[in-house]
């Protein structure tokens, strides 16, 4: 293919209700897209960066200006010979900024793919056509109110409940959660690096809860420290933060500082590096799930058709549209005893809805080549 031209959206999509974790609270999805135009068609792509550096290092303003400074550049001097595998080799000179590179290579992914009459999860090898869904529950104002979200999505018939915690808001809440809805019901928890390595002992009072797993408790580059982590409590330790490529992942696993593995594909540099992820993971029985950054149906259909992988047996977190948004910006992923069915058509299977795109979006900026 040859690279015609880019446009970059800034949207700003009005979440439900607001979604804390222990880093930050957010109302408003602040986004970017990358919407590719080549000369065999076009491809769309959500960029996973906050508006704050506060998840990881990349935000949505700093991955825009990478992407229209250095990446979309080199990306035009490709020429014809433009292919979204030609895009990280062609990217190894810079560092870091993965959000942003994702979003070039999955948005002309998806122009590759769609003028080739494949999905995206037929392009990954996919063997499930449905996946079930899991939803992630923030930090809350009080106990009762946790209650209340967590018994109305187990109603709704999400299969899997995972809690964010931080000091102070852990073992009492898992507690409380335990105790109004049984041990059967598949519960975890996420700490987004909220705790060190003097915490410990705090951790391993949540082993008496029989949790899925504990996700990135400890600082993301600590490695080291969620080793010894992992030998001292009894809960299963999953990394997320912390793995941001397939040599990462494969570190990891041979430190013992992983035992489960989130892949989200704007924190690794797309969706082929998830794939060497997901395939590191597989050849050494270590279980992975798909994690997900509010992605609005754009980001939301590609990690459908990731999380329809072999290797994807933990429940993941992409949940139905209505989790986050009274309306997407295509049409809404609707959640049917539990499951979520994987897009089919050509790449990721969706296309965006233009009215609604003009309802939100804050910028449209064109790059040509």
């Amino acid at each position: 293919m040859k690279l015609e031209a880019v446009e970059l959206i800034r949207l700003n999509v009005p979440l439900k209700s607001a979604f804390r974790t222990s880093f930050s609270s957010v109302n408003l999805h602040q986004v970017v897209w990358a919407h590719v135009i080549t000369d065999q068609g076009e491809g769309w792509a959500e960029c996973g960066a906050n508006e704050r550096p506060d998840y990881s290092s990349e935000y949505h303003t700093g991955a825009m200006a990478v992407m229209k400074e250095f990446i979309i550049p080199e990306l035009f001097g490709l020429g014809n010979e433009l292919t979204a595998e030609a895009v990280a080799p062609t990217l190894e000179w810079m560092k870091g900024h993965r959000m942003a590179k994702h979003a070039l290579e999955t948005s002309i992914l998806d122009a590759q793919l769609r003028s080739q009459g494949i999905s995206l999860a037929e392009y990954f090898g996919a063997t499930k056509s449905k996946v079930p869904s899991g939803v992630s529950v923030g930090i809350m104002d009080s106990i009762d109110e946790l209650l209340g979200y967590v018994g109305g999505y187990l109603k709704q018939g999400y299969v899997r409940i995972k809690l964010k915690i931080e000091p102070g808001w852990d073992y009492e809440a898992v507690k409380a959660v335990r105790d109004a809805f049984g041990d059967d019901i598949p519960l975890q928890v996420d700490a987004n690096t909220a705790y060190t390595r003097d915490d410990f002992d705090l951790l391993k009072r949540l082993d008496e809860f029989n949790l899925l797993l504990i996700e990135q408790p400890l600082n993301e580059e600590d490695v080291l420290g969620h080793a010894k982590l992992a030998n001292y409590i009894d809960t299963p330790v999953c990394l997320d933060e912390s793995i941001v490529s397939a040599d990462i992942a494969r570190d990891a696993i041979e430190l013992g500082a992983v035992e489960i593995i989130n892949i989200k594909p704007s924190r690794v540099g797309g969706y082929l590096e998830s794939v060497k992820i997901h395939d590191v993971a597989v050849a050494n029985s270590i279980p992975v799930w798909c994690g997900g950054m509010l992605e609005t149906g754009i980001g939301r259909a590609a990690n459908l058709a990731l999380a329809a992988m072999p290797g994807f047996t933990v429940v993941g977190d992409t949940s139905a549209s209505s989790r986050y948004f009274e309306t997407d910006l295509t049409e809404p992923f609707v959640l049917k005893d539990g499951y979520i069915d994987v897009p089919t058509k050509p790449g990721i299977g969706v296309d965006p809805i233009p009215e609604i795109i003009e309802r939100f979006a804050v910028s449209r900026e064109w790059i040509r080549a």
